[in-house]
């Protein structure tokens, strides 16, 4: 599998973002022996349970700048790793390489074979939901809680929004893809200049973004998707989840609007939860309200500690 690394002098004096990268390298999947390298953030006591933050698309670990402090402040490791294709991690070449089942296979390989992560606390917001919730129901024993922002797992059996609809075909047929401005349009607050250029780091030119203008194309919009038995599957282990499950949706989402409902029908964890409504922010709610959110998260694994059962 070729793939693209972006040099690290793109990443030099990142705003507010000075941690050490950490890398991982795991096979390719694809037959051919090839290894593709992991980037992640670890920060915190290494002994800690883990928060996992995982990112969508088209943004990268930088994204979660104004969380990690407050999560790391309260006693918790945190890991945010760069899906493959976006930040520091590689980047494959050909749009054929990326699928809903690979990127699931990728941060497996990195997060439970290499990592072992256990008595994790997931958080993901967009495809870092559509990821994360797959590998949550492939191994619920390693998870004590869950929280979910601006996300969803769908089969394709419903229909999707019209905003993402647009977002899909701008995706992928669009002359300029500026990564960006992209995120910066899809936060509330307006993002400095230095920001946007942090943004676009990991992107030195065109073919450096083929895995984040294949991304929108791979969300299951039809019930033949060929990610919908998978999802499926996934969805019959959370309709078992009883763990805590918090929703923590943002208000300023047209791609998202309404998707904490799904969730809060179907998983069992998400009973007595306090879930909440973030104000104020975008899509990208991180950027908005990032330390709003982890003093949620924060909030919720205080008042949901781990029972001695999900401890063996």
């Amino acid at each position: 599998m070729q793939s693209l690394r972006t040099p690290d002098e793109r990443f030099a004096l990142l705003p507010d973002f000075n941690y050490e990268p950490q890398y991982l390298q795991i096979d390719a999947g694809d037959g051919s022996g090839d290894s593709l390298r992991v980037h992640y953030v670890d920060a915190g006591p290494a002994n800690a349970a883990p928060v996992l933050l995982m990112h969508g698309e088209p943004t990268w670990a930088y994204l979660y700048r104004h969380m990690i402090p407050a999560l790391v402040a309260a006693g918790h490791r945190v890991i945010a790793p760069d899906l493959v294709g976006f930040g520091r991690s590689d980047k494959p070449a050909a749009t054929t390489d990326y699928t809903y089942g690979r990127h699931v296979g990728w941060m497996r390989k990195a997060l439970f074979d290499q990592l072992d992560l256990r008595h994790i606390t997931f958080f993901g917001q967009d495809w870092g939901g559509l990821v994360g919730l797959r590998l949550v129901a492939a191994e619920p024993d390693r998870y004590d809680r869950v929280v979910v922002a601006n996300t969803g797992m769908p089969t394709g059996e419903n229909a999707p929004t019209a905003a993402f609809m647009a977002w899909q075909q701008f995706a992928a047929e669009s002359r300029s893809f500026i990564i960006g401005q992209l995120i910066n349009g899809g936060s509330v607050s307006t993002l400095s200049p230095e920001v946007i250029a942090a943004y676009d780091a990991p992107f030195p030119d065109e073919t450096y973004k083929v895995g984040a203008r294949i991304f929108p194309s791979l969300v299951p919009t039809r019930p033949n998707d060929p990610a919908t038995a998978d999802n499926q599957a996934a969805w019959a282990v959370l309709d078992r989840f009883e763990k805590p499950f918090l929703c923590a949706f943002s208000d300023g989402d047209p791609i998202t609007k309404g998707g904490e409902r799904v969730f809060l029908r179907r998983v069992p964890g998400t009973a007595g939860q306090p879930h909440t409504t973030i104000e104020g922010g975008g899509h990208f709610l991180q950027e908005d309200k990032g330390p709003e959110l982890a003093a949620v998260i924060n909030d919720f694994i205080a008042a949901t500690p781990a029972t001695s059962d999900d401890q063996s």
